[in-house]
């Protein structure tokens, strides 16, 4: 994880101090890359102590679909609380368009009878299951370039509890290999990065176990790459630490569907790492 320590190092060096929405500020820098090796362990970093059942927690909450806390508040993960309101919805997020994405479309045939009739043609919406959809498309036509996932739903931004930060996910099949390669328009480098470079990192071994692909190489790239002003500090201190080895990912073998991994299927073994370092997060 040495190239998450460079990224911070290349922010505090050649970062622009804007403000921003919170109203906390930034320094940021725009347009970066990391790239992480699969078959050198599992990136979860090491600098700073991370929490994995989180980690775990929300990725299984955004496979299911849900965009209500409640699962996660069950699970003693409150990471969300911050956003949702007083029933605990969120909004169409991450799993909305994960597992229901919702689009306009039109019917060829109704296209047609409106137009022997003389009438404007109306769209009707429908429902479409990306991850479904992706992981079938894997499975069918490895060589496909148009494995793509995205969370950028334009007419529904304006009823989420807060837009996607990660909006676009692609994933390519080189031989037995599986690669992934996450679009990220806004990064909190210090508090939010290390969570969701885990939590692809996590989402491309899954789909590789269930496509019977290797999961080999998470490319991670970056629009608006930022330190909060009020994390500087804790920056500074982080970056005075050596990394540890990186840990392992181990699954459950006999989980063939993406619907049926729980957390008992997975494991982050040899996990060793400084102790943490706190951060507010701003909203």
């Amino acid at each position: 994880m040495q190239q998450y320590l460079n990224l911070l190092k290349d922010i505090q060096d050649n970062g622009v101090f804007t403000g921003d929405r919170t109203g906390t500020g930034t320094q940021s820098v725009f347009g970066r890359q990391l790239r992480f090796d699969m078959k050198d362990g599992f990136p979860l970093l090491t600098t700073k102590k991370l929490y994995t059942r989180a980690i775990i927690h929300e990725l299984l909450w955004f496979i299911s679909g849900s965009t209500n806390t409640k699962y996660l508040t069950d699970n003693n993960v409150n990471i969300w609380n911050e956003w949702a309101d007083e029933n605990g919805d969120l909004g169409p997020v991450y799993g909305a368009q994960w597992r229901g994405y919702l689009g306009a479309r039109e019917r060829n045939d109704y296209l047609q009878g409106d137009m022997r009739n003389g009438k404007e043609s109306r769209p009707y919406l429908e429902k479409t299951d990306q991850l479904a959809q992706v992981i079938e498309g894997i499975r069918t036509n490895p060589n496909g370039r148009r494995h793509i996932i995205s969370a950028w739903n334009v007419p529904q931004i304006q009823d989420m509890a807060l837009p996607p930060c990660h909006c676009l996910m692609q994933f390519k099949v080189y031989g037995d290999k599986l690669h992934l390669q996450l679009y990220q328009r806004s990064a909190d480098v210090f508090l939010g990065v290390p969570f969701n470079v885990a939590s692809y990192a996590l989402l491309l071994g899954m789909v590789a176990q269930v496509t019977g692909l290797k999961a080999d190489e998470f490319i991670h790239t970056f629009g608006d790459v930022h330190i909060y002003n009020n994390h500087q500090e804790q920056v500074t201190e982080q970056l005075t630490r050596k990394p540890y080895m990186k840990p392992t990912l181990l699954l459950n073998p006999d989980v063939k569907e993406i619907d049926d991994f729980t957390f008992d299927d997975i494991e982050i073994k040899g996990y060793t790492s400084w102790p943490s370092i706190k951060g507010e997060v701003s909203v």
